[in-house]
């Protein structure tokens, strides 16, 4: 039998930007998009991966919807209980 429940966690991600910065030509606006793909999402998964595995009977895995990566990662995570014991032969 298979149980399933739905969980989302959502990041909405913005920047504060001051009129300053934009009005500088040397200025990147899409730089703090780059450090959070490159740096810290990916700490993220790592760290939601490495507690996951820290549980008996848990695993995880990434499942691919065909949404790009850069807008949501879907994480499978499957507890498996082990089967009773068997009852000892008298």
């Amino acid at each position: 039998m298979k149980n399933e429940k739905s969980f989302t966690l959502r990041f909405s991600l913005e920047a504060e930007i001051p009129p300053e910065l934009l009005e500088d030509d040397d200025f990147e606006d899409d730089h703090w998009l780059a450090q959070w793909e490159a740096h810290i999402k990916p700490g993220l998964i790592r760290a939601v991966f490495s507690h996951l595995r820290s549980f008996e009977g848990w695993a995880a895995h990434v499942r691919s919807r065909g949404v790009a990566s850069t807008d949501e990662v879907e994480v499978v995570v499957t507890h498996t209980f082990a089967p009773p014991p068997k009852p000892a032969l008298q």
